[in-house]
């Protein structure tokens, strides 16, 4: 006989449980997720004449430096100075072997004695055979002989004396002497060395004036010519600001890199400005209307757009802007937007358009200073 089981409470309890929750989960209502208000600084735009600062690096030099060489070859038997010597004019800085030179000076002395001989002889001569024409006893065409002996032996003596002062001259350039006030940068040849006429041995920087010599990019080369407010500042002191002037501007641009040489004379340079110093050369001056001053964190780069987020009623949208240049660490916005405008210096890269905004602080500063 079967055996009739009946069904646990249970077994009707799960399955019930379950349904209900589903019912009342699919009645409720989904809560709707809040809004990211996103904190950002701002600034308020405002138009003035800022100041265009284009700066370069470069060294100081001498206004003049000379590259000296003795004007007679020979061997280098002494150097009197080194590297970083004061010279004054007449110093002597180098000496060739002289024996040479003072063998060919005794040969033009010996010249000149023989020639000045010949010449007492055929003077000798000439005022004999005068006497012997004045009494009828020889031709005049002899005596046009003497004559003519006499003026070849002044000749003859006039051109020995040439010759060995010359070779006295050509002595004399055994010693290099500095012909200038000024130090000694550079020692290009040493003891027992055999150098050509002509050829560099010493540089000497001269005293007196000293530049700042700046490579220039070539699309800011029409622009910097015309400016005359130059500035230079001193890597040792860059507190220090000195006024320069730009005296020479390359035409051509330098082979390697491209760039044009431009040399700032610093003027009333004082002495703790030293040759060889890393210098920094601004060139400054006012944009010719006015712009906008930004921080360079205001800049949204979308490809080759820029833009900067504008903030209207709570929220921000992307405006694309024109940029007119630099002034300073800021950035100046020609074109895009208008006084009075309030842009998002910080954060932009973390906005999209329509996006919520609170000012941090509530304050809002004038664009001609950083963000708040």
């Amino acid at each position: 006989m079967a055996v009739l089981k009946t069904p646990s409470l249970q077994s009707f309890t799960l399955p019930l449980l379950i349904a209900l929750a589903t019912a009342v989960s699919g009645c409720s209502k989904p809560v709707p997720k809040a809004e990211e208000i996103r904190p950002v600084r701002v600034i308020r735009l405002g138009a003035q004449q800022a100041e265009v600062v284009a700066e370069f690096s470069g060294d100081v030099r001498a206004r003049v430096e000379s590259r000296l060489g003795f004007r007679v070859g020979g061997k280098i038997i002494a150097r009197k100075v080194d590297v970083g010597t004061v010279v004054t004019p007449g110093q002597v800085l180098m000496q060739l072997d002289p024996q040479d030179l003072q063998l060919v000076q005794a040969q033009a002395q010996a010249a000149l004695q023989a020639a000045q001989s010949n010449r007492d002889l055929a003077r000798a001569e000439l005022s004999r055979y005068q006497e012997l024409r004045g009494k009828n006893f020889v031709s005049q065409a002899v005596l046009d002989a003497k004559q003519t002996a006499y003026t070849a032996a002044e000749s003859n003596v006039a051109q020995a004396r040439a010759a060995l002062k010359g070779q006295s001259n050509q002595a004399g350039y055994a010693t290099l002497v500095s012909d200038v006030d000024g130090v000694v940068t550079a020692v290009d040849a040493e003891l027992g060395q055999v150098v050509a006429a002509g050829t560099p041995v010493l540089r000497i920087a001269q005293a007196g004036d000293k530049e700042v010599v700046v490579g220039i990019p070539e699309d800011k080369v029409a622009t910097l010519r015309s400016i005359a407010d130059v500035r230079v500042r001193i890597w040792a002191n860059p507190q220090a600001v000195l006024q320069g002037k730009l005296r020479e501007l390359s035409p051509v641009a330098d082979p390697v890199t491209r760039t044009y040489v431009a040399k700032i004379t610093i003027l009333n340079a004082p002495a703790e400005v030293k040759l060889g110093m890393t210098a920094y050369a601004s060139f400054a001056a006012k944009t010719p209307a006015a712009m906008f001053a930004v921080p360079l964190t205001a800049l949204w780069q979308d490809k080759a757009t820029t833009s900067v987020w504008l903030v209207e009623n709570g929220a921000v949208r992307l405006v694309p802007v024109q940029i007119g240049g630099t002034s300073g660490d800021d950035v100046l916005l020609a074109g895009g937007v208008t006084a009075g405008q309030t842009i998002v210096t910080a954060g932009v890269n973390l906005l999209k358009s329509g996006q919520k905004v609170k000012i941090l602080g509530q304050s809002v500063a004038n664009s001609a200073g950083a963000g708040q």
